[in-house]
């Protein structure tokens, strides 16, 4: 029973590994997913993702994109208080699932000690909010650069460049 097991697992290997082959050599072949993979947490499903099942232009702007994947909080308001709920979890569930592990990914990284890379806006927030809050407002910065990356047709540019230009 356990070498039919066996046998079965490197059958799975095989298959995985034929996906991952096609999976790269797709990702390779698109310009646009190239680009998005260089936005810390997109990886190249997350930028194959976002390469072929947004058309920018459908969306007015990041925020428009943001929403229709769900990362946007729910408003409860009434009586003239404004109150947000949770997410949406409106839009694609695949694409905002692979968003928030990647914005997980760049939290569990820009927390460890001497890491330069972490932004004054993560690390600010994270010193206040839970994680997974915290993971879910940089899942939805990073859909609403991806979205401006691909509409725009430029490269990733890291914050703190973008500082150092303005500051000059």
């Amino acid at each position: 029973m356990f070498a039919l097991l066996g046998q079965q697992i490197d059958e799975i290997d095989v298959r995985i590994n034929d996906v991952d082959t096609k999976l790269n050599t797709a990702h390779k072949a698109s310009e646009v997913s190239q680009r998005l993979v260089t936005i810390p947490g997109v990886g190249p499903v997350t930028a194959l993702t976002l390469a072929v099942e947004i058309d920018p232009a459908m969306f007015e702007s990041g925020r428009h994109l943001a929403a229709w994947a769900g990362l946007t909080p729910k408003e409860r308001s009434t009586g003239g208080k404004q109150r947000m709920g949770g997410i949406s979890r409106a839009g694609n569930e695949r694409l905002r699932c692979l968003l928030v592990s990647g914005a997980t990914a760049v939290i569990r990284f820009a927390t460890r000690p001497g890491n330069e890379h972490a932004s004054a806006w993560l690390l600010k927030l994270l010193q206040h909010k839970p994680r997974k809050l915290v993971a879910v407002a940089l899942a939805n910065k990073i859909a609403r650069v991806a979205w401006a990356m691909m509409k725009s047709g430029e490269a990733y540019r890291r914050p703190t460049a973008i500082a150092a230009a303005v500051a000059v």
